[in-house]
């Protein structure tokens, strides 16, 4: 394996930027040239086929059958103009990626010929196999039958020579097997609550949308030195490594500049995300050596889901050129900045307005604050819930370290909105407003602008802040599929949304003009959901302390945050809203348990493997030349020998008691996930590879991590941190 190392890095002097040509030096040029968008259906759809489509998708409205087949016929017309030889419906299984099954355009003919079809059957529904994706239960292992079913409202795009179509996957007995089917119900769910609410402030809107701006952080390793290492080809991370004498003290990477052959590659992947549509706007490096971050403009939640799935996809297969392969594990190197996924989130009208956005008068302040309230209440209420919705091993790694929010739930908004709320909550009392009062708590509202362009400082340590007309959700992990943040967010806010409507409507109903109604129920949520809100520094461990006092729970591990999935209020919630059955909770519940459970399980067999296959063996090559050293010099010094050769015996002394930790410990690993495998349940057997396998990686990693140093360098079996952190 030493011979790979030395290998991957006599091939880095030799690398050099791959340069590619994009179609046009203008980005407008090409933007969604792959996208089969309203402006392409306009030219291939009849009206009446272009009005069923847009209905299909803003209204829900069923789509004929003799209309679904004119919109096939017209996608194929405009696949095959772009040299498109297959379809296939994409689509976003329980793994966490994306999957796709690729059917001929071509149908053959009686007399040897053939033509290319492509029917409205084909575009709305296919069937995949359900039983060989995650499904918790839901499906028995010789219950093949799953569907996918087209989904209207995400426009189908090219990859390659292939038309893909965005759909849902459904059992044979309906329950959702992915995240966009519960994504729209639960989008659904957010605009019918939203709707509701804004009758209070303007009857025009008639449609409120969850929108979406995520950011993608990542780190890249040169492609030789990635195979190099079985542990990140296994499992996405180093399982150990010794620090690079130079990290990220310096903080010089962040910001800084990007060198060619990164550049290349980040230019490279941006023309395919521009081809479809995928409006990447931000670049830059982050603060970890060789890590990475880029941003898109906000889009519908839905849209925004499907492009970030979408360009994960496409940098790993652009990485491949560039001699690059993408990280996404939100933990790779230990002791660097993590990478995380941040969720902008917020809820937009047809009207143009952010209702997360401050407005221009008290009139519009006030439903502004409305919302904005509203929204923290709803993470007041269900922060474990968010808790269980971030919850990943790689993730358990992330939180709590290097720069990254803490496992605790709470919610940033900055001191001067902060003072705006404790204004309200001290000026609104239980009996009705003076003119006076009204007209001061206006005024003050009326200046929330003006107040947060002074308010730009940003909490990093905060799992959920405020960041001026969006929240954004900081602790959701960099490889996890948006969809899961989106729904919590959006089924809670719809829940929250329908208690503050019913709340408003019964002080109305006793008599309470609408602007009073709506402050005192302003005041009162913002009174129960104070222990949430946090403005200092999330890092240290008053806070551990304080979030205790207050009752906000510290869960580090996935297996134990995971139960907040299923508890009864949260049952009840999925399932008022139409998001979840109980049945699909439960199975997604068990599924994350699995997932858990196979992930640690893979990492501690590779851990085992490496140890004793590579790390054992190279120690005891260097260990052996160090006997013979030592034994020659005791020739040649006699007597004198121990104290001359004090500095070779301690190393050989050491290596040894190393050597004999190492392979105790793996045995007791081993021992621990034989046992754990035993167990029946599937949290269970999680939190038994939790406490008891996952348990022994730190002193295995501090052992070896201690010989790294000891051993020859020539000696060493995989490459190092610095080796991987500072190639260009």
């Amino acid at each position: 394996m030493a011979s790979l190392r030395f290998a991957a890095l006599e091939k880095l002097a030799d690398r050099i930027p791959n340069w590619q040509t994009p179609p046009s030096n203008k980005v407008s040029d090409f933007f969604g040239a792959n996208v089969f968008n309203t402006e392409k259906m306009q030219e291939y759809l009849s009206k009446e086929a272009f009005r069923s489509v847009v209905n299909s998708s803003e209204k829900g409205i069923r789509m004929e059958r003799k209309v679904a087949d004119q919109v096939a016929s017209s996608m194929k017309a405009w696949a095959m103009t772009k040299g498109i030889t297959h379809y296939t419906h994409w689509f976003q299984p329980l793994t966490g990626r994306t999957a796709e099954k690729h059917d001929s355009f071509m149908e053959p003919l009686s007399n040897g010929r053939a033509i290319e079809s492509f029917g409205g059957s084909a575009l709305v529904q296919q069937e995949p196999d359900a039983s060989s994706f995650p499904n918790g239960g839901i499906r028995n292992t010789f219950e093949a039958r799953g569907y996918t079913a087209w989904d209207p409202t995400s426009p189908a795009f090219l990859i390659g020579k292939t038309l893909c179509i965005p759909t849902v996957f459904v059992s044979y007995t309906g329950e959702a097997l992915d995240y966009k089917a519960p994504l729209l119900k639960s989008s659904a769910a957010v605009e019918k609550a939203a709707l509701n609410v804004m009758k209070f402030f303007d009857k025009n809107v008639s449609r409120v949308v969850p929108t979406l701006g995520w950011e993608q952080e990542y780190f890249l390793v040169d492609s030789g030195l990635f195979n190099a290492r079985p542990d990140l080809v296994m499992t996405g991370r180093t399982l150990f490594g010794h620090s690079s004498s130079k990290g990220q003290q310096l903080d010089d990477h962040y910001f800084g500049a990007i060198s060619d052959r990164v550049m290349a590659f980040m230019q490279d992947f941006e023309t395919e995300a521009h081809l479809l549509g995928i409006p990447v706007t931000t670049r830059h490096n982050e603060v970890a050596p060789n890590q990475f971050e880029l941003a898109p403009m906000f889009e519908e939640v839905n849209i925004a889901v499907d492009h970030n799935q979408l360009i994960m996809d496409i940098m790993e297969k652009v990485g491949v050129k560039h001699n690059f392969h993408v990280l996404f594990h939100e933990k790779p190197f230990q002791g660097m900045n993590g990478s995380g996924k941040h969720n902008n989130w917020s809820l937009a009208t047809d009207t143009g307005i952010n209702l997360l956005s401050p407005g221009v008068n008290p009139k519009t302040n006030l439903r502004f604050l409305a919302f904005f309230v509203n929204t923290i209440t709803a993470v007041h209420k269900y922060d474990d819930l968010m808790r269980a919705t971030i919850a990943t091993p790689g993730n358990d790694h992330r939180l709590g370290a290097n720069e990254a929010p803490p496992a605790i739930i709470s919610c940033f908004i900055g001191s001067q909105l902060s003072a705006v709320l404790d204004e309200v909550e001290k000026k609104v009392s239980k009996a009705t407003l003076s003119p006076d009062e009204k007209t001061d708590l206006k005024l003050r509202i009326g200046k929330i602008p003006d107040i947060m362009l002074d308010n730009t400082d940003r909490n990093r340590t905060s799992p959920f802040a405020f960041t001026g007309n969006k929240f954004e959700f900081r602790a959701v992990g960099s490889s996890s599929n948006c969809a899961s943040a989106m729904i919590t967010l959006n089924t809670m806010m719809a829940e929250q949304l329908s208690r503050f409507k019913r709340d408003v409507d019964a002080l109305i109903k006793k008599g309470e003009k609408k602007d009073d109604a709506i402050f005192f129920v302003i005041k009162n949520y913002i009174v129960e959901s104070k222990r949430i809100r946090f403005e200092g520094d999330g890092y240290g461990n008053d806070w551990v302390i304080e979030a205790e006092k207050r009752g906000l729970k510290n869960v580090n591990t996935t297996p134990y945050a995971l139960d907040f999935m299923i508890t009864d209020s949260v049952k009840s919630l999925f399932k008022k809203h139409g998001v979840f059955s109980e049945i699909e909770l439960e199975a997604r519940y068990e599924i994350a348990q699995e997932f858990y459970r196979m992930k640690v399980q893979i990492e501690s067999r590779c851990l085992q493997d490496m140890v004793l296959n590579q790390i054992i063996p190279a120690t005891v090559e260097y260990q052996s030349m160090l006997v013979n050293n030592v034994l020659g010099l005791k020739e040649v010094f006699g007597a004198k020998f121990e104290e001359k050769c004090a500095g070779q015996l301690r190393i050989v002394e050491e290596i040894a008691e190393r050597i004999n930790f190492l392979q105790g410990k793996v045995e007791e690993m081993r021992q621990a996930r034989k046992l754990a495998n035993t167990i029946d349940d599937a949290a269970d057997q999680a939190k038994s590879y939790c406490d008891n396998v996952f348990s022994c990686f730190d002193e295995i990693r501090y052992n070896i991590d201690k010989l790294e140093i000891l051993v020859d360098n020539e000696l060493w079996p995989v490459p190092k941190y610095r080796e991987m952190l500072f190639t260009k």
